[in-house]
């Protein structure tokens, strides 16, 4: 059940907000902190964090193809294509011709990516479990909803790109 509609925060309402760092510096502080935690712990698997999303996104069919995941994470398109072929030189994911559209390549994870991604998922959770040390389930629920809710407010379509 979805807590009930309020009315809309307005730009000067969010002065009591600001503190002494304001929401969206803190936001984006913690989304650095989390993208540096987890490029270390893939450090041993020869990957890195946006690596990761790409493999997620291939591994759980949320985009087959480099356009797809662009969009979806906001990429710029040349960056994904390098990206996919350091991905593809390390016999992690491979580019199949579309069914449909010869023209197009669909992505597709090779049998090594498949056996190394359980082990990635794995890493990522040791990171998530860092970051919501001393949260109760409840808090860290929230944490998501609101998170979430925030995403709405843009008209974001989320999906968990890196969740089994």
């Amino acid at each position: 059940m979805s807590p009930p509609k309020s009315a809309a925060v307005t730009p000067a309402e969010t002065a009591p907000f600001q503190g002494k760092h304001g929401i969206v510096r803190l936001i984006n502080r913690v989304r650095v902190e989390i993208v540096d935690a987890l490029d270390r712990e893939l450090t041993r698997f020869d990957i890195t964090a946006p690596q990761l999303i790409v493999l997620a996104s291939v591994a759980n069919m949320e985009a087959d193809s480099a356009a797809a995941i662009c969009k979806s994470i906001s990429y710029d398109p040349g960056a994904m294509t390098r990206m996919i072929d350091r991905l593809e030189q390390k016999g992690l994911i491979r580019r199949v011709p579309h069914r449909e559209d010869r023209r197009a390549m669909t992505l597709e994870l090779t049998v090594a990516g498949k056996a190394l991604y359980p082990q990635l998922l794995l890493a990522k959770e040791t990171v998530q479990a860092q970051f919501l040390r001393g949260f109760s389930v409840e808090e860290a629920r929230q944490l998501e909803r609101v998170l979430s809710r925030m995403l709405d407010n843009r008209g974001v379509l989320f999906f968990r790109c890196i969740d089994a």
